[in-house]
């Protein structure tokens, strides 16, 4: 579907799709044998590219680990108590940072070619940038999963570094987190957890 670039959707979401998204959405811990096809994976890319970045920068790069070879080099870089959730899932997505992401402004944000150039020259700025936009992309990817009709696992427990050099050897790319996905399997998730209150979290001026 292509939306007129004069407009935009102003229609809210039924109760329904906010209930996938956000009230009623789960943090799965394991997974059913019902695989995810690279279609599925795709797909839920296909969703997340669109929502925004700093300068459409992008920096995020998704590594999907679904063949069994490729799971078992993974699971020796996670956390012990989350070696077997990521065993467990049929899919599971590597999000990495690009620390080069610069080099491509000058096609994704080409009003401002020079851009490229300004952060080439300033690694702080380029990795400040690239870090808080790659983990405002990582929480897209999450939504995207769960709007694809599968459920997600994030997890920050692993070997970074081991990681990166086991799939991410020429060290442009930098791991952040790594998502488990699929459909849930037995016990899937923990009881609700509170959350915070509007009185505890919102202000007004």
């Amino acid at each position: 579907m292509s939306i007129d670039a004069t407009t935009s959707p102003t229609t809210a979401l039924d109760d329904a799709a906010l209930a996938q998204l956000f009230t009623q959405a789960r943090t799965a811990n394991t997974f059913s044998d019902e695989p995810v096809s690279d279609a599925e994976l795709t797909a839920i890319w296909e969703l997340a590219k669109w929502a925004p970045t700093a300068a459409n920068t992008q920096p995020l790069r998704v590594l999907f680990v679904r063949t069994e070879d490729g799971k078992a080099r993974l699971v020796e870089h996670m956390a012990d108590g989350n070696k077997a959730k990521t065993a467990s899932a049929p899919a599971v997505a590597v999000l990495a940072v690009d620390t080069q992401f610069h080099e491509h402004i000058p096609t994704i944000f080409p009003i401002r070619p020079e851009m490229k150039d300004y952060f080439a020259s300033d690694e702080a700025a380029r990795t400040t940038t690239a870090q808080f936009n790659a983990t405002l992309q990582a929480a897209y990817v999450i939504l995207a999963i769960r709007a694809r009709g599968l459920f997600a696992g994030p997890m920050a427990g692993f070997d970074a570094a081991g990681i990166d050099g086991e799939f991410f050897e020429d060290g442009r790319f930098k791991t952040i987190l790594v998502v488990n996905l699929g459909h849930p399997g037995t016990d899937p998730w923990f009881d609700r957890l509170p959350r915070l209150t509007d009185d505890d979290v919102i202000s007004w001026a």
